[in-house]
């Protein structure tokens, strides 16, 4: 997990999103040969270019599990929108077996945020902060 915390002239954060999604009707497309090393290769494009950092990326037969640390102006739904956007013409254009398709993605997607420490530590930090 990246340990450092970003830095601008205004802000110090540090800010972690888990996002999962998965194509539509649950379809197995990461079994297709070569489409999931082509997809994480898209994704670490598309997160540099967006200077999002990836803590880890995995994928399934039928969904994806993304773990990214963004600037904190960066809400979940850009993320899933820049990667899922882009992957999905990409994959579509260049594998004939899901060229059918209207879309790859489904409109849904999971997102949870993570940070360095628990909930529970931040709430102990801030009870005992009179008594410091």
């Amino acid at each position: 997990m990246r340990m450092e915390y970003r830095k601008t002239n205004t802000t110090v954060s540090m800010v972690n999103y888990h996002l999962v999604f998965c194509p539509r009707y649950r379809r197995k497309i990461f079994l297709i040969d070569g489409l999931e090393a082509r997809f994480k290769e898209l994704v670490s494009q598309i997160c540099l270019q967006n200077k999002y950092d990836i803590i880890a990326l995995e994928c399934d037969k039928d969904h994806c599990h993304l773990f990214v640390n963004v600037p904190p102006t960066v809400s979940p739904q850009m993320v899933a929108k820049a990667i899922k956007g882009a992957t999905s013409r990409i994959l579509r254009d260049e594998f004939p077996q899901l060229s059918r398709m209207p879309s790859l993605w489904t409109r849904s997607y999971f997102a949870s945020t993570a940070g360095n420490v628990s909930s529970e530590t931040i709430k102990r930090y801030i009870d005992t902060q009179k008594s410091r």
